[in-house]
């Protein structure tokens, strides 16, 4: 009894109970938008078995003294393990929409991209935190986008362009959150460009291109390449202000939309939600990054401070190129929406980076307890 009730005082001490009240109706949200609400409910029953493993992994690593994860050895072994496990993806991965980005171990499926961004989110926050006096010197930003390139380059071979454009994000947000300076970032921006020129002229596969251009012309080919973007665009507009009423979304129900449980699972809430519902939506998605925010704020160290901003970095980056790709301001590329989509790998790798993220809330140096309950209480 007594370690069970030190277990949870432990949680009572780690956890942002805001971030969690958020993410709740989030999770509600994607759940109910991929219920049919007739027949078999195949992705809703098998996503409410994944939350439960995720809220399990999420709690059980709260609980953990994480701090073995600033030992250098230990990142190494992590970043290695990552890579060997991307290139044992081209021996025995599963191949799904042109992709070997899957090992199929037959009741689920593993998409490894997942926790390698994790991994690189712990391998650059110690990188920069031991650098951070004299990260204007450009030699570090060289190394460290060659550790993120290593890996984006093993997922974008994949090819997996999606899961390869969070990687990049993570590494450009984390360079700004470092300190680079002005010049620096011109010349980092300047190189980009260039090799995107590059990516598309010797790299990009055909079908790659065609959804590029899709994006610069989507109504072109709106029975072809660009049908998706063109119907999730209508379940959007159709929602209008308060919604077709749940259950009720045409565009999804009727199929005219393909994977509204995963790729354009906004679009399908859009539809039955509204603006209104789009809008308490975004709300609660910022208090959720407010939050990861706010926890970089008092981290213990720069190591806490810049993790938090990573696993910012993640979230931001997967919900504004999901939402970019279902209002057709993005080309398709198959990222997936934080906490709403289906899926196991992104929702369990997420929900391990937020409690190691609580865990890391126990050493912070941010505000007494006391005062943290007030704030929630508006006192």
């Amino acid at each position: 009894m007594g370690r069970l009730g030190d277990f949870f005082s432990t949680l009572r001490a780690s956890i942002d109970w805001v971030l969690v009240a958020a993410l709740a109706p989030i999770l509600g949200a994607g759940l109910i938008t991929m219920n049919s609400f007739e027949g078999e409910n195949y992705f809703f029953e098998k996503q409410l078995v994944l939350l439960g493993i995720g809220l399990l992994v999420f709690f059980g690593a709260s609980a953990l003294d994480v701090r073995f994860l600033r030992r250098t050895g230990v990142l190494v072994f992590l970043f290695l393990g990552t890579i060997a496990t991307l290139l044992l993806l081209f021996a025995v991965g599963s191949v799904f929409k042109g992709a070997q980005s899957w090992f199929n171990l037959g009741l689920f499926a593993v998409q490894p991209s997942d926790p390698a961004k994790l991994v690189l989110v712990l391998v650059l926050a110690k990188y920069f935190s031991r650098r951070h006096i004299e990260i204007a010197n450009f030699r570090h930003i060289l190394i460290s986008g060659l550790y993120a390139g290593i890996l984006f380059g093993l997922v974008f071979i994949q090819p997996d362009f999606g899961q390869a454009l969070i990687i990049g994000s993570i590494w450009l947000g984390m360079v700004l959150v470092s300190g680079i300076s002005k010049k620096h970032l011109f010349l980092v921006l300047g190189v980009s460009a260039l090799a995107a020129i590059c990516l598309w002229f010797f790299v990009l596969e055909p079908y790659q291109q065609q959804r590029i251009k899709t994006f610069l012309h989507p109504l072109a080919d709106i029975r072809g390449a660009g049908y998706n973007a063109y119907q999730s665009t209508i379940a959007v507009g159709s929602g209008e202000l308060w919604g077709k009423g749940i259950g009720y979304g045409t565009q999804s129900k009727l199929q005219f939309l393909p994977e509204y449980e995963t790729d354009f699972i906004f679009a399908a809430f859009a539809e039955e939600w509204g603006f209104a519902g789009v809008g308490a939506l975004f709300l609660l998605y910022g208090l959720v990054v407010f939050r990861l925010v706010r926890s970089a704020l008092y981290g213990l160290s720069n190591f806490e401070t810049l993790f938090a901003a990573g696993l910012a970095v993640i979230l931001l980056s997967h919900f504004l190129i999901h939402v970019g790709m279902n209002i057709g301001l993005l080309p398709v590329t198959g990222v997936t929406m934080p906490f709403m989509s289906y899926g196991g790998s992104h929702l369990i790798t997420t929900f391990l980076g937020l409690g190691l993220l609580m865990s890391m809330r126990r050493y912070s140096r941010g505000m007494h307890r006391e005062d943290e309950t007030k704030e929630f209480l508006g006192i």
